[in-house]
């Protein structure tokens, strides 16, 4: 494969820039199941989780609907 032109590294350097780093630690048979999982849902262990705590953080606020809802009186 050929060199990236400066200007591909600095697209690339502008794309990273836009993420930050979440490091997990595991232990190494929890992670092998993660891949497996992910690989079987055709994505992969970094989409896996990214989905997960998306949809974890919108159950955890639609509960907090619910609960102030039935705190106000109003189930």
């Amino acid at each position: 494969m050929p060199e990236k032109t400066e200007a591909q590294k600095r697209a690339q350097k502008n794309y990273m820039d836009k993420f930050a780093i979440a490091r997990v630690r595991m232990e190494k048979r929890r992670y092998e199941d993660i891949q497996a999982h992910a690989a079987a849902q055709g994505e992969s262990v970094n989409g896996f989780i990214n989905r997960a705590i998306t949809e974890t953080m919108e159950r955890d606020t639609a509960g907090h609907v619910r609960e102030a809802k039935d705190l106000d009186g109003k189930k």
